[in-house]
């Protein structure tokens, strides 16, 4: 890869990419390494401005109102929408491993790349599946439950962890959420942090992720594992981890990416 900020690169004069075959061991390297940018360059107060206000949001609402059965799916969400919501990770990790200084500012230079527009055009694809998502979601709930919604959480609680239709519910959106977190992970898995090093459109971005799964199946998998893990861990305590978790895994992306594609 080029020693040039890829601000200052001409597109189209990269090579064609190749993708590389990785195994297990990579990827605790990459996490490593993603430990070490985020250490360099500590962005959890960001994550922590996103998330919060929008968790409070969600919260609120369904505390008083009809939207409980979607507040899992609207968190779970996240890993949908991450690949884009990293893309200043991306930045940081980038900058630092040409040795440039780096601090949590840097990761705002990545909406003045020139790649800005496919990055966003793919963005808003990862919102159209986000919101697939979320109506098959409702779906599945209307079909299971009989989209009867509990007036507490309590009770709503109670109906989805100890009655039948409950246990078919979380078996039937586990396998569907799973099936998206797959799509998800082929179509951008490397395309964003691609898309930001190469300055190439989305098209491509997208054929090499697709490539980069189909040679590395089970990396891939146990990457989109290791993810889920890492988002369900951040969740658990109050969401507080995501704040770390999120940049972790964003960083790690960055040097999967650079592993994977050259």
């Amino acid at each position: 890869m080029s020693d040039l900020p890829a601000q200052s690169a001409v597109p189209g004069t990269w090579p064609a990419p190749q993708v590389r075959r990785i195994g297990l061991t990579d990827l605790r390297d990459c996490l490593a390494r993603g430990w070490d940018d985020f250490r360099a360059a500590p962005t959890q107060l960001i994550f922590i401005g996103l998330i919060y206000p929008v968790v409070g949001f969600l919260a609120a609402r369904a505390a008083v109102g009809d939207l409980k059965p979607l507040l899992w799916p609207l968190l779970a969400g996240l890993s949908i929408m991450g690949p884009v919501l990293a893309i200043g990770l991306y930045e940081i990790s980038r900058r630092r491993e040409q040795g440039a200084p780096v601090s949590w500012t840097t990761a705002l230079d990545a909406f003045r790349s020139p790649a800005i527009g496919g990055i966003v055009l793919l963005g808003l694809v990862l919102l159209f599946l986000f919101a697939l998502w979320v109506a098959a979601a409702q779906g599945i709930y209307n079909a299971t439950m009989g989209g009867v919604v509990p007036d507490t959480m309590s009770g709503f609680l109670g109906t989805i962890l100890h009655t039948p239709e409950g246990f078919r519910l979380i078996a039937l959106g586990n396998i569907v959420g799973a099936l998206f977190a797959v799509v998800v992970l082929a179509i951008s898995v490397v395309s964003f942090p691609m898309m930001l090093d190469r300055l190439c459109g989305p098209t491509l971005a997208v054929q090499t992720s697709l490539r980069a799964v189909a040679r590395n199946p089970v990396p891939m998998l146990a990457w989109g594992v290791i993810v889920a893990v890492i988002l369900a861990l951040g969740a658990i305590p109050a969401l507080v981890g995501l704040a770390l978790g999120m940049p972790l895994l964003g960083h790690a992306t960055w040097h999967l990416y650079r592993k994977t594609v050259v």
